[in-house]
């Protein structure tokens, strides 16, 4: 039985995937990796993620421990966003993930090209 995104799961792979699980987190992810970015910088950099979307996103990983939010009281607001050291230890395992759907893309155009000669 799947459990909830609250309850804690016993199989490792399903409790650090419920942290990513949304559309864009491993994306956000990816593009936080090279450092600190302005909440309006994310948003151009994901062009097809909707404000409100990222927003969520944002919240939730800031929630989880993984991404930090810092924030200058200023007019108008400065809000960045970072990730944690805790959020940093995701690094190795986005690498390995990122390399795994580049072949994978790769096997897909290769399939869908031979489908196409058939």
């Amino acid at each position: 039985m799947p459990a909830s995104k609250k309850e804690i799961s016993p199989c490792p792979i399903d409790s650090m995937l419920s942290l990513i699980d949304g559309r864009w987190k491993g994306t956000i992810l990816w593009r936080l990796l090279d450092g600190p970015m302005r909440t309006s910088e994310l948003r151009r950099s994901i062009p097809e993620i909707t404000e409100r979307m990222l927003i969520r996103h944002l919240q939730e990983m800031v929630a989880d421990g993984i991404l930090l939010r810092h924030e200058k009281r200023s007019i108008p607001p400065h809000v960045c966003y970072s990730i944690s050291p805790y959020g940093m230890t995701l690094a190795p395992t986005l690498q390995a993930m990122c390399e795994w759907g580049r072949k994978h893309q790769i096997r897909l155009k290769k399939n869908t090209k031979a489908f196409a000669e058939i």
